[in-house]
């Protein structure tokens, strides 16, 4: 609090994750309640059903298929010209590097997925830093806060939960799921309460001071639920911390480097030995794989992917020949681990599926190390 007035210092940065409808009310309540400095991450168009849920999106993005990150740039900028916005298309799990991460003081997920919500989890455990999370449906919301070290998502999920980690589904298939049912997924409304207590509580994270002596409470450790029909609202104890969990490995310390996405992995490995004082270092790929080549396993024939882990599937559909190869008829031959013995020393990190502004994992003569790109 500032002179005794709820507000964000000039110098608080935010992650947004998700830019649907929920997504729309954090990123408009965080600029008119003067946050300096957002990163706003969605890899989704806006479509035409976006449109009765979303403050900040109009027809003409819809019909121009304009990426939420980008309308959502420009118009945070109407509503602020000195917003410093930083739009990422891409997905949470793969295209946000954990260096920009930590940079930020608190993560907001607006997402509809568990899958999402463990992938945001993952990375603000590794980076220290606390989030915020929300969701909706119909007249109902929730909302959560985990902080490194007291609450953790992948914990409260439970062995049922993770099992459920790879049914995915996008906002927009969800959306028009429920129009062909004659439904409306969500409403401006829910996203409203909701969006509004997500912002109270990231606002609650940075004042440190209220917090430790009391004078404010944060909504770690419980759960927020709000159902409009009835118009009931309570407070659940949900808070789990199992010492065990692998996904609380905090990634530090963390050392700067001059390896970029753009060197070769020759180059990278070179700066990285000379940087580290090492003879050996090899890089983790920790978030995914690298795939060479794919083969079918009833014919030992092969074909030539080099491509991220994540992409394979979309190769194998669009091949004329692969397409009509069931999945579960291929074996893609996966690589890990990138060293002296990593076989396409030419390609770039990028080209291994790396983001910008990452924290690379690299065993350096056998003991392991954290760090950032440039």
């Amino acid at each position: 609090m500032v002179n005794g007035q709820w507000s964000f210092e000039r110098s608080t940065r935010v992650m947004v994750v998700g830019c649907g409808a929920l997504g729309n009310e954090v990123l408009k309540n965080l600029t008119l309640m003067g946050v300096q400095h957002i990163v706003a991450v969605d890899f989704d168009h806006v479509e035409i059903g976006n449109l009765t849920r979303s403050v900040l999106f109009r027809k003409g993005d819809a019909l121009a298929g304009r990426y939420k990150t980008d309308v959502i740039a420009e118009r945070l900028r109407e509503l602020n010209p000195q917003i410093d916005i930083k739009p990422i298309i891409g997905n949470i799990a793969y295209d946000v590097g954990l260096g920009l991460v930590r940079q930020m003081d608190v993560v907001i997920g607006c997402v509809d997925s568990q899958w999402a919500r463990f992938c945001i989890n993952r990375l603000c455990m590794r980076a220290g830093v606390p989030w915020v999370d929300g969701g909706i449906s119909e007249l109902e919301g929730t909302a959560r806060v985990f902080v490194p070290g007291v609450n953790c998502y992948a914990c409260n999920m439970g062995s049922e939960g993770l099992k459920d980690l790879k049914r995915r589904m996008p906002c927009s298939g969800i959306i028009r799921r429920h129009e062909e049912a004659g439904s409306v997924p969500t409403t401006s409304l829910i996203a409203s309460i909701i969006g509004a207590v997500q912002v109270q509580e990231a606002l609650k994270l940075v004042q440190a001071e209220a917090l430790a002596d009391g004078s404010i409470e944060s909504l770690c450790g419980k759960m927020f639920y709000y159902e409009g029909e009835h118009l009931t609202n309570r407070l659940v104890e949900f808070k789990a911390w199992d010492e065990d969990c692998a996904e609380h490995e905090r990634w530090e310390p963390v050392v700067q480097t001059g390896v970029h996405l753009s060197m070769t992995v020759s180059e990278a490995l070179s700066i990285l030995r000379n940087e580290l004082a090492a003879q050996e270092v090899e890089i983790s790929l920790r978030n995914d794989c690298f795939v060479d080549f794919v083969m079918e396993r009833a014919t030992d024939s092969q074909w030539e992917v080099m491509l991220p882990g994540r992409a394979v599937e979309d190769f194998v559909m669009q091949h004329e020949r692969l397409g009509g190869i069931p999945l579960s008829g291929l074996y893609q031959h996966e690589l890990r681990r990138i060293g002296n013995r990593f076989p396409y020393q030419d390609l770039t990190l990028k080209a291994l599926g790396l983001p910008g502004q990452d924290v690379l994992c690299v065993m350096a003569d056998g003991t392991e190390r954290f760090v950032e790109m440039k």
